[in-house]
């Protein structure tokens, strides 16, 4: 299973989980990380000045729900917040055995949470729903690890999924709505997401997160660039057992993603338009340490050299992969950014 969703993903079938072994196999192993790739998304809304979740009643639509995966993850997410929403909840999948799993796992994730949230499935493919839902609005709209399996022998999928995206955007989210999308943190995946959300039309969609920038993603200005998100995570026992007996590690949560907007609301509302995201891990070499940057300026690196450490810069060499990070005083050298003893690294908590 792990294989068809990686290295082989040219043999994964479609509708993969009408086979009852492979959908063993995913609700055992994969939903458990999948249930926790939406808190971060959700988390970084719930910052924003306006309050963009903090509605009595949400209106959420999981297309391509698969056994509602993501509505798990947001019933628990919530539970865990100050605001507490009514989740009204439509899961929409092509395979009736999905969605029997959602009714099933949603019901007891309710009375775990504690949550008052209802469940309404509809069995259809994903390329139906705008015809099915005709006349509904949502206001959070979630594809979770189905847009890289539309159209996906298609030569022209980019286009064909950008118009297919833009179809729910116009027909089924909400004017102050958001959509999530979470992809796997793989470069083919994660660079035909960003290619598909960044020809779509500002007035129709903006990036909220993650990065604090808009426009065209400058990670596709270099084919062998992509972004990803890594989320430490305590495995439950049984995902432990299986990666030991098959040499896998599963001890962070890896992936991609994007949240849209039809309005003009960003993370910079939150952070300040000075903020950047470090898009990659620690780049330790010789007398220095590095990393990459996304924000307002588009990609840039950044370095700081061992001499160069002070009481200042000294949360520098913490950094982590989807940090948010800001600096007074940094030397912009053209190909690069440069901390010196005099720079102060300020680290944006969320």
């Amino acid at each position: 299973m792990s294989g068809l969703l990686t290295r082989d993903r040219e043999a994964l079938p479609a509708a993969y989980l009408k086979d009852p072994d492979l959908r063993q196999a995913y609700l055992r192993y994969f939903v458990p990380a999948n249930i926790s790739k939406i808190h971060l998304p959700l988390r970084e809304l719930s910052l924003h000045p306006k309050g963009l979740l903090r509605k009595d009643r949400l209106k959420v639509l999981d297309l391509g729900s698969g056994p509602g995966t993501a509505l798990l993850g947001m019933m628990e997410f919530f539970s865990h917040h100050d605001h507490k929403p009514v989740l009204d909840c439509t899961a929409l999948d092509q395979v009736g055995e999905n969605l029997k799993d959602a009714e099933r796992l949603f019901t007891e994730w309710r009375e775990n949470t504690g949550m008052d949230a209802s469940l309404r499935t509809l069995r259809s493919g994903v390329d139906r729903a705008a015809a099915r839902l005709a006349g509904e609005r949502f206001d959070v709209l979630i594809l979770s690890n189905v847009l890289n399996e539309l159209f996906h022998g298609n030569d022209e999928r980019t286009e064909v999924r950008r118009n297919f995206l833009l179809g729910l955007l116009n027909q089924l989210m909400d004017q102050q709505g958001s959509c999530i999308i979470i992809e796997p943190a793989l470069r083919e995946t994660s660079r035909e997401m960003l290619e598909v959300v960044c020809g779509l039309p500002a007035q129709t969609a903006q990036f909220y997160a993650p990065c604090p920038a808009s426009g065209l993603c400058a990670t596709l200005e270099n084919a062998r660039d992509w972004q990803h998100e890594e989320v430490p995570w305590d495995p439950p026992e049984i995902v432990r057992e299986v990666d030991q007996r098959i040499g896998l590690r599963k001890d962070a949560l890896k992936f991609s993603y994007v949240v849209l907007r039809k309005d003009a609301s960003s993370i910079t509302d939150v952070l300040g338009l000075d903020a950047w995201r470090v898009v990659s891990e620690p780049l330790i070499s010789k007398g220095k340490a590095e990393f990459y940057l996304c924000g307002s300026e588009g990609r840039r690196l950044v370095v700081r050299l061992d001499k160069d450490w002070s009481d200042l810069n000294q949360d520098f060499g913490g950094l982590q992969r989807g940090a948010f990070v800001g600096f007074d005083g940094v030397l912009d050298e053209g190909k690069r950014l440069k901390v010196v003893k005099e720079t102060k690294v300020i680290v944006k908590k969320v």
